[in-house]
């Protein structure tokens, strides 16, 4: 496989899984979102939002829950679809982050909560400024895991030799020049480290819906999260596991 044809075979994959997604998935903290109304200085009560590559609406439900008019943009039949069932009282286009169906300075905001690498930046950072009114911002962000808990670490090595993809080379490179290889968005950036605590199986079921999961076959797939737990329950003999995330924020003004 191409890594053209790879990285639209990983994008695509999620709707396969949707509901596994929309259960699993971590949430973000309201500590992101307070930093997202100081970076963009402006609260986002009150606030036009458009949240691009909503998938099945984790932050698109945060930012309306903190008081934003929000609009989700979301490409994907099968993502679309657990959205609306998730959240049926919060609109839903269909469209991508290269052609957004928005018109020019329609929007106080532009979001992408986990979804910003499945896009072209060039294109996508153009087509956010568009639909941006002047002093808007663009605001873009990744829960990355926690690779100095040495729990993490190893389980991100595991992962690696598994599926032969450098899961923590990819995190790491979330960073200015990888979000905006031009240079031209003038970033500011924030980390906000968090934790959750959820059952092995469900920390599982998370790791199962990430796209390098999703595209290889199911028997390896299998394979690795029979070993995985094995390995979890050495570490968390309670069968509770505590992930720990640093979500790393992005933020340009439409000046």
């Amino acid at each position: 496989m191409t890594t053209a044809s790879s990285h639209t075979a990983r994008a695509h994959s999620f709707n396969a899984a949707a509901a596994q997604y929309a259960a699993n998935r971590p949430s973000y903290p309201p500590a992101l979102f307070d930093a997202v109304e100081d970076l963009a200085g402006r609260p986002l009560t009150g606030a036009r939002v458009a949240d691009i590559g909503a998938g099945t609406g984790i932050a698109t439900a945060l930012l309306h829950a903190r008081g934003a008019d929000v609009l989700a943009v979301e490409p994907g039949d099968g993502m679309a679809a657990q959205f609306r069932h998730s959240h049926p009282d919060i609109p839903i286009v269909r469209g991508n982050g290269n052609t957004l169906p928005l018109a020019d300075a329609s929007v106080d905001l532009v979001t992408y909560a986990q979804a910003w690498h499945w896009t072209d930046p060039a294109l996508a950072g153009a087509e956010a400024f568009r639909v941006l009114r002047p002093g808007g911002a663009l605001a873009l962000w990744w829960n990355t895991d926690a690779h100095d808990v040495p729990w993490i670490a190893d389980a991100s090595r595991r992962i690696e030799r598994h599926f032969a993809v450098n899961v923590t080379a990819e995190q790491r490179n979330v960073g200015a020049h990888a979000v905006d290889p031009s240079g031209r968005l003038d970033l500011t950036q924030r980390t906000v480290r968090w934790s959750r605590r959820l059952p092995v199986d469900a920390h599982l079921a998370n790791l199962g819906s990430h796209s390098i999961f999703l595209v290889a076959d199911e028997e390896h797939t299998t394979a690795f999260l029979t070993e995985e737990r094995r390995h979890l329950l050495e570490v968390f003999p309670d069968g509770i596991v505590e992930e720990t995330y640093d979500v790393k924020l992005f933020v340009a003004i439409n000046a």
